[in-house]
């Protein structure tokens, strides 16, 4: 078998996880030990990241023509490519997270929906919050003028204030005068 078809098989695995990926961001995990490995691919699965270390060859072959083509450059020394198709933030978060713990986690670069950026760019990334903490963030803006009305007219309530706003003309009527009521015939 020649090494062309031996290849083939790795190119299209790398070309079909980053068909429909957010984002991509390349790695170098060199100097890293076995447990900072394994607790790093550990954080990345439990975000729904996908971590492989391909050799750069491989990666440039599918690059060819898609976004992922700008990091190129980037292909240089060992390098391990972590890539979501769920949040286009989480690989940069989770890899610059734990690059603070490992001094020997360098990000090189990567794409972001279709932007590249490099290591700086990727570390700027990172700090925005994900897709889920901006939604609840959101929501517990929107709910939060909700929540106090209710609880004003809660305690209103419990007061008995409430009653006292709703008929105040009643409270200053004179003892003995009656209002004259009309009455509307049924249809």
């Amino acid at each position: 078998m020649a090494k062309v078809e031996l290849k083939q098989p790795i190119v299209a695995e790398i070309s079909e996880n980053i068909k429909d990926a957010q984002s991509v961001v390349l790695v170098d995990y060199r100097g890293l030990t076995v447990e900072q490995d394994t607790e790093l691919r550990k954080q990345l699965r439990a975000e729904g990241i996908t971590y492989k270390v391909y050799k750069n060859t491989m990666m440039n072959f599918a690059f060819k023509g898609t976004d992922c083509e700008a990091l190129s450059s980037y292909l240089e020394g060992p390098s391990a490519i972590a890539i979501s198709t769920t949040d286009a933030t989480a690989p940069a978060r989770v890899l610059a997270k734990f690059a603070k713990t490992a001094d020997a986690l360098e990000i090189k670069g990567g794409i972001v929906e279709g932007i590249a950026y490099d290591a700086k760019g990727i570390a700027n990334i990172a700090m925005i919050p994900s897709r889920e903490e901006l939604l609840s963030k959101l929501l517990g803006s929107i709910q939060s003028p909700i929540t106090n009305f209710a609880r004003v007219m809660n305690q209103l309530a419990e007061k008995g204030g409430a009653s006292e706003c709703a008929a105040p003309e009643a409270a200053e009527a004179p003892a003995g005068s009656e209002t004259p009521v009309e009455e509307t015939p049924a249809e």
